[in-house]
This record gives structure tokens, C-alpha cells and sequence, in this order.
């Protein structure tokens, strides 16, 4: 199969967009506006959800590519450092925690490619999992930041919710799955070279 083959599938092609939504994410970040925070957020949640979809149809259609499986985890660790990265000048998430977040992923991609060149695959576990759910959920919070009221019912009960809250929640047990799933990740690495 040749590139142009591999990349004219739709999985693929939901992959590159979610590569493409990376410097408008970036650009939106820019402004400290609700406006800017609020589209930002939108696209970066249409960006997470494509990352599910795009999984899922490669298995389901058998169109599973060696160029699908270098693009997906980049343009989801693309679009996560980005974020993180320009949530820091806007003082919304400690620079201290997106540091530490962002050498994990380094380790361990670094690792990934090591144990890939001895012909050695070392399975993500489930906490890499859920870690990369809780970061798409916290981000788009951290984005919103400001107040929001909704106005439902007969006698127009006020719904508030604070979004820079509701995001710091789901930031914090991202950042503890983020750390447990790399000392996770480097405790088979280890034990698998240890053989």
C-alpha cells in the first residue's frame, strides 16, 4: 500500500483534520475572550470526539494503516500539548503540572520507539486510556474558564456552573492517571528489556 493509498481513507482523513484543528486551536488561545475560549472548545471537542471515531471505523471497516498507527497518537499528543502549553500564559492550569505531564509523554514515546526497534511491542494499558478521557474532558473546561448560567423550567431555575472549576477537577485526575500510567508504562519497559 502506498501513502497516498493509506491516507485516502476516512479514518485517516478524520486524523489529518484533528492535525489540521491544532494552529486554529493555537490562534483561538491567543485571546483570553470568552468568545475565543468558547470556539476553541468547540473545536477541540470535535477534534476528541473524531480521535473515538476514527478508531473505531478503522477496526470496523479493516482499514487499520502503519501510517493511521504513527498519525492518531500524534495528532492526539499534538493537540492535548498544544492546549496545555497555551492554557499556561492565561494562567488557567500550574506550568509545573503541564511540565511534568509533557516529559511523561516524551519518556514514554521515547521508550515506545526503543522497544520498536528491538521488534518489541509493549501494550498501552487502560490507565493511558482513561487518562487521555479525563484530559479531553478538563481541557475544554480550562478553555470555557468563565461562569455559565442556564435558565431551564416552568419557574426558570438558574443552573450555574463555573467551567474553569469543572475543568481543574477533571485536570488534576488526568494529571494523576497521566503519572501513574507513565511509571506504569515504564515498569513493563523495564521488565520486558530486564528478560
Amino acid at each position: 500500500m502506498n501513502l497516498r493509498t493509506g491516507l485516502l481513507n476516512l479514518p485517516n482523513l478524520l486524523t489529518l483534520a484533528r492535525v489540521a484543528a491544532v494552529p486554529v486551536v493555537m490562534v483561538l488561545m491567543l485571546s483570553d475572550s470568552r468568545s475565543s475560549g468558547m470556539w476553541a472548545a468547540l473545536i477541540f471537542t470535535i477534534a476528541a470526539i473524531t480521535d473515538f471515531v476514527d478508531g473505531w471505523l478503522a477496526r470496523k471497516w479493516q482499514v487499520v494503516t502503519v501510517l493511521g498507527k504513527f498519525l492518531d497518537p500524534l495528532a492526539d499528543k499534538l493537540i492535548v500539548m498544544v492546549a496545555l502549553i497555551m492554557l499556561i500564559p492565561l494562567d488557567r492550569v500550574p506550568a509545573w503540572a503541564v511540565f511534568l505531564i509533557l516529559a511523561r509523554e516524551m519518556v514514554v514515546t521515547g521508550l515506545r520507539s526503543i522497544a520498536s526497534s528491538e521488534g518489541i511491542i509493549i501494550d498501552a494499558s487502560e490507565l493511558g486510556k482513561y487518562k487521555t478521557i479525563y484530559q479531553m474532558v478538563a481541557i475544554p473546561g480550562l478553555m470555557l474558564h468563565y461562569d455559565f448560567y442556564w435558565f431551564f423550567g416552568l419557574e426558570w431555575s438558574i443552573f450555574h456552573v463555573n467551567a474553569h472549576s469543572f475543568g481543574i477537577f477533571f485536570f488534576y485526575i488526568a494529571f494523576v492517571l497521566t503519572l501513574w500510567s507513565g511509571f506504569d508504562y515504564l515498569q513493563k519497559f523495564f521488565r520486558v528489556f530486564a528478560r
